[in-house]
C-alpha cells in the first residue's frame, strides 16, 4: 500500500512562492507518474502539474504554466510543486498523487484524475490579496 503525505502548504500573499512537497511511501516510487491536483471550496479536483516515472517529461495546466514547476527526487521518493507569483485563485487543497505507468510508455502523463490510483490527504494553500 502506498501512501503520500503532503506538506508546505500556508497563507501567502498574492505574488508570494511556496513549495510543496510530497513524500511517496513505497519502495517503487520511480514506478509512478506523479501528479498534483488542486480543489477550492464548491469547485472539481483539477489538474496542476504531473511528471513522468524519470522526471524527463511534464505536464502543466494553463492556468499556472510558467508560474509552476514541478519536479522529483527519486532517491528520496519525493515529489515537488514549487509556486511562484501566486494569485488569489490559487488558493485550494492541493493534493498530489501517484499513477502506476507502464515501463514502456513513454508519453506525456496523465491529467486525469480518475487514472491516478493513490492519493494524499491534502494540503491548503491560501493567497491572500
Amino acid at each position: 500500500q502506498v501512501q503520500l503525505v503532503e506538506s508546505g502548504g500556508g497563507l501567502v500573499q498574492a505574488g508570494g512562492s511556496l513549495r510543496l512537497s510530497c513524500v511517496h511511501s513505497g519502495r517503487t516510487f520511480s514506478s509512478y507518474a506523479m501528479g498534483w491536483f488542486r480543489q477550492a471550496p464548491g469547485k472539481e479536483r483539477d489538474f496542476v502539474a504531473a511528471i513522468s516515472r524519470s522526471g524527463g517529461r511534464t505536464n502543466y495546466a494553463d492556468s499556472v504554466s510558467g508560474r509552476f514547476r514541478i519536479s522529483r527526487e527519486n532517491a528520496k521518493n519525493t515529489v515537488y510543486l514549487q509556486m511562484n507569483s501566486l494569485k488569489p485563485e490559487d488558493t485550494a487543497v492541493y493534493y498530489c498523487a501517484a499513477d502506476w505507468t507502464n515501463p514502456a510508455f513513454t508519453g506525456i502523463p496523465s491529467t486525469a484524475p480518475d487514472d491516478y490510483d493513490y492519493w494524499g490527504q491534502g494540503t491548503q494553500v491560501t493567497v491572500s490579496s
